[in-house]
């Protein structure tokens, strides 16, 4: 019996075409003016505009921030305050990627609380309630709609730094599978490995319990039911749904039980090796589930049930096994790359990186011990 305590702080709509009542949804959290964050990638594929339009159809004063990059810097966040000190929003709108609605969250926090992000580093910062806030989600990977945590990295030392409090959960998440049909074929891979990745360690994390479970295994039936398919069909809509609803679940699975040692593996990857977040998932993800499995076999075992053409793999073959092989399959026909010789790491800099990994907070959840040494031989396995 885990003891746990769960609140479903989010109103989730989904449906296709469902961005259009975006004003409908604004005006019943009593706003009257609305910020939209966003990237400019997004706006140029339409999806922003399309939101504002739908914010103004409700009568709704509107003003587009689209200044925000890939991985959203304390830097970026800074730019969307001083945004929002002009407009003086009532309600606050991610539109886009992880990266537009953790800024979000980041400008939330400022502006209602003052300071600076490094200020909310860690959980329970904030000091005031915040505005309001609604996620559009244009891919289908972080789950940041349903969570109350926002990455946003130091700008000056390349640290991400998890910021969470209750009070930045959205108060809608707008699930809108149309969205994300334009993603380039890259997005949509990595973006889905990192989905499949949160499904994953979450369903094995220390602090599992019933509500994580029931989410995680969810998610985890959704993402490896359409992760194929995607990339084969994209404009399948069905699918995109799927994938879509899946992030969603897995969100709310790290909202209950956190993530482990891929995510502090793949961490610093990206910040010194610039590697993009979903790839240095996908290099790193295999491995975690081998080692995991020595001793937590069982728990993948009840994955593999949710996976086309394994029946549940053979009662005598290692769960972990099959399952990294069944992962790294995933990323192979994404296109990534398997090993980490391909992406220009130094491996004289495995200890380094290894050192890095061990300082990030998600390994603390890992369910089997992850220091130094045990990160550098998974490092090295994937060298």
């Amino acid at each position: 019996m885990i003891p746990f305590d769960f609140q479903l702080r989010t109103r989730i709509v989904f449906g296709p075409d469902r961005v259009d009542t975006l004003g409908e949804l604004a005006a019943e959290l009593g706003a009257r003016r609305a910020m939209v964050v966003s990237d400019p990638g997004i706006v140029a594929a339409g999806h922003a505009v399309r939101g504002v339009a739908a914010l103004e159809r409700a009568g709704i004063e509107t003003h587009l921030f689209e200044g925000v990059g890939e991985n959203p810097t304390d830097e970026q966040v800074e730019a969307g305050v001083a945004f929002a000190r002009q407009c003086r929003p009532e309600l606050l709108v991610g539109l886009g990627g992880g990266s537009s609605m953790d800024c979000a969250k980041g400008i939330n926090f400022i502006f209602c609380c003052g300071g600076r992000i490094q200020d909310y580093w860690g959980t329970g910062k904030a000091t005031r309630p915040l505005l309001p806030m609604i996620g559009v989600p244009t891919t289908a990977g972080t789950g940041s709609e349903a969570q109350s945590f926002a990455l946003i990295s130091d700008s000056q030392t390349h640290v991400k730094m998890a910021c969470g409090d209750k009070k930045a959960a959205c108060s809608v998440a707008l699930l809108d599978p149309t969205l994300t049909v334009t993603q380039p074929a890259t997005v949509t891979a990595l973006t889905g490995i990192d989905a499949i990745a949160h499904a994953v360690e979450t369903y094995v994390t220390s602090r599992r319990n019933a509500v994580s479970l029931a989410f995680s295994r969810e998610a985890w039936q959704l993402l490896a039911e359409n992760f194929e398919r995607v990339l084969s069909h994209p404009e399948d809509l069905a699918a995109r749904g799927g994938m879509q609803l899946g992030a969603c679940f897995a969100g709310l699975a790290i909202e209950n039980s956190m993530l482990g040692a891929a995510h502090a593996l793949a961490n610093p990857l990206t910040a010194i090796y610039d590697i993009v977040h979903g790839k240095a998932i996908g290099l790193m993800l295999p491995h975690v589930i081998r080692f995991n499995g020595v001793e937590f076999d069982g728990w993948y075992r009840e994955l593999l049930e949710y996976v086309p053409h394994t029946n549940g793999a053979s009662r005598h073959a290692k769960a972990s096994e099959v399952l990294a092989e069944v992962v790294a399959k995933f990323a192979v026909e994404a296109g990534l790359p398997d090993r980490l010789s391909q992406c220009g790491i130094d491996r004289h800099r495995l200890p380094e990186l290894a050192a890095d990994a061990a300082r990030q907070w998600t390994g603390g959840f890992n369910p089997r011990r992850v220091g130094e040494q045990e990160l550098l031989s998974l490092y090295e396995a994937a060298f």
